[in-house]
């Protein structure tokens, strides 16, 4: 099992870092959330989950602690995967996760793609008194980036969206919202599709 890497960050996209250890290169799949806490840093360290399936050994990585414990409880439910998990952490933050959860927000869990109600209503059912215990952490960072816009089209392609119609629901949202960061820009891009 790795538990963490500590090194530098050779490259970075919203859902995807490469971490130099002593000159060994891990690609790390990470949220929205790590990626914003990240974004600015040029090495860190990050908390590690390893899931080993048949065709793949893939990496997750996150920020925090509390993330990588959340990430964890989300894929023992029974029809949320990694990819699942990663696109929840990526759409709410931690925090508000948590919260959905813990206060059987159903709603809110429906909102995020790929969720419908079954799976919405067994993550309260089976997550919500183990939850309900996690002290969540914020996150007040703000991002700043010139690539904003590529950086929100990797991200929505990564989480499963076609390129094309990426594209045109991160222009149409950055013009009518061009204060948005990259992270609030993909929210708001994967509420309109």
């Amino acid at each position: 099992m790795i538990s963490f890497l500590r090194g530098q960050f050779v490259e970075k996209s919203p859902t995807w870092v490469w971490i130099d250890v002593n000159g060994v290169g891990y690609e790390v799949h990470i949220s929205l959330h790590t990626y914003s806490t990240i974004q600015d840093k040029k090495e860190g360290l990050l908390y590690t989950i390893l899931l080993v399936r048949e065709d793949a050994h893939l990496l997750y990585g996150f920020a925090e602690k509390s993330e990588r414990d959340l990430f964890q409880h989300l894929i023992s439910v029974s029809g949320v995967g990694a990819s699942t998990a990663r696109v929840m952490l990526s759409y709410l933050k931690p925090e508000e996760l948590v919260a959905a959860i813990v206060q059987s927000n159903v709603k809110a869990l429906e909102s995020i793609k790929g969720i419908g109600k079954k799976t919405a209503e067994r993550l309260v059912l089976e997550l919500k008194d183990k939850l309900s215990k996690i002290i969540p952490l914020t996150n007040n960072s703000t991002l700043i980036n010139n690539t904003l816009q590529q950086d929100a089209l990797n991200a929505l392609t990564a989480l499963g969206i076609p390129k094309q119609a990426a594209a045109q629901v991160v222009e149409k949202t950055l013009k009518a919202n061009p204060e948005l960061g990259v992270e609030d820009l993909v929210k708001k891009a994967l509420r309109s599709l």
